[in-house]
């Protein structure tokens, strides 16, 4: 199974740098492709045990994919994983470590498998691991850059 592995500083205090990252409003305005959420908790912070469907374009095909905060445990990490969607399995995994009062890296651990046995995973390795890796860096970064900004106007 495909895992992507990033780190991404963030100029911002760990806490900032947490409820940035899911904040659902925030998730929209950072993710593109005409991502917005569609049912279960979409608007503000989630919380454990929520669930949340993103609809959004990739690949000009339009795709739902269904959610749940699995695990929370703040400012420190949370877990979202797939429980309806176009992937057979996906699990993303956030953790927060604080470098000091004013910065934090934000850890993020992608897994990922698409459906259909050898098929899948030849898309997953010769397209997707590719996209998704540039998808997460380029959020990342707007989300470094959205922490930041709300740190400012404080």
């Amino acid at each position: 199974m495909p895992t992507l592995s990033l780190s991404t500083t963030i100029d911002a205090p760990r806490e900032r740098a947490f409820d940035v990252a899911r904040d659902v409003d925030h998730h929209t305005e950072t993710m593109g492709h005409d991502e917005r959420a569609v049912a279960g908790t979409t608007s503000g912070l989630l919380e454990r045990g929520d669930v949340v469907t993103w609809r959004a374009t990739h690949f000009g095909l339009p795709m739902n994919l269904t959610v749940e905060i699995t695990a929370m445990d703040r400012p420190v990490s949370f877990r979202d994983e797939q429980v309806e969607g176009p992937f057979s399995e996906l699990v993303h995994d956030h953790r927060f470590e604080a470098l000091d009062d004013d910065r934090t890296r934000m850890h993020d651990r992608f897994r990922f498998r698409s459906p259909l046995g050898p098929l899948g995973r030849a898309v997953d390795a010769v397209v997707l691991e590719r996209y998704m890796r540039r998808l997460l860096e380029r959020r990342n970064g707007e989300l470094a850059q959205l922490a930041a900004e709300d740190k400012e106007s404080d």
